[in-house]
């Protein structure tokens, strides 16, 4: 496996529910490091996506360095135009929004896209770029 380059970075401010989601959209927990004094904070976590991918994340500080919770956009490929409709029933089941009704973007693949539980938007798309 590739080691990946770039990854999204999100705050949350309840992290532990961002776990739960993204796990029940596939991603595979890496690393989470809590707070010793207060295990509801997560300093840092990374989680994988597929073979090449994944995001970082944690709980959002009070220095309000980083991104605002519920201010991302990530695009989350798939492997196929079925996955689209898997992964977002799965979404769906770990509590996001539907934003919009599946379709076929002009550049091909299947799309549709989804709100988490703190208003991050995820783009679930078979379309794997040029």
């Amino acid at each position: 496996m590739t080691r990946p380059q770039l990854y999204s970075c999100l705050r949350y401010a309840d992290a532990g529910a961002a776990i739960e989601f993204l796990t029940a959209l596939g991603f595979t927990e890496r690393l989470v490091v809590h707070d010793d004094a207060d295990p509801k904070v997560v300093h840092h976590a990374q989680f994988a996506w597929r073979d090449n991918g994944g995001i970082m994340f944690g709980t959002d500080r009070p220095d309000g360095i980083g991104p605002r919770p519920g201010t991302a956009c990530v695009n989350l490929v798939v492997e196929s135009d079925d996955q689209v409709d898997a992964t977002l029933a799965r979404a769906l089941a770990a509590g996001a929004r539907q934003l919009d009704e599946v379709h076929e973007p002009p550049y091909g693949g299947r799309s549709v896209a989804v709100a988490d539980h703190e208003g991050n938007i995820w783009n679930i798309d078979s379309y794997p770029g040029a």
